[in-house]
């Protein structure tokens, strides 16, 4: 997966996407709704982290589609999926088959 540069976005998709389910499921619960007070500091920390991984999301996506291997129209997907919630998971198939159709050894 990482050999490959649409491989490299789904990787980095995946961990930016399970950064946001922690920072929207995990940090900000303790905050919000239970108050706890290790809950500021949390939500912080997995925010800076889910931040940058945001940003290398970005960074990747436009590296690959500027070497020619994400089209237009998947550039825009991702864009879209980074902003909302489980996006990185739904676009993974789409960008699975493009690796897929990319790959020199493709189907076998």
């Amino acid at each position: 997966m990482w050999s490959d540069p649409v491989g490299r976005v789904r990787a980095v998709g995946l961990v930016e996407g399970v950064s946001a389910l922690l920072l929207f499921f995990g940090a900000m619960p303790l905050k919000y709704l239970f108050q706890h007070p290790s809950g500021p500091d949390t939500v912080f920390w997995v925010g800076a982290v889910h931040g940058g991984l945001f940003v290398l999301y970005a960074a990747v996506a436009f590296w690959a589609w500027g070497r020619g291997h994400l089209s237009d129209k998947l550039l825009g997907l991702a864009a879209v999926a980074s902003v909302v919630p489980f996006g990185p998971f739904v676009l993974d198939r789409r960008l699975k088959a493009a690796e897929q159709r990319d790959s020199p050894v493709a189907g076998g």
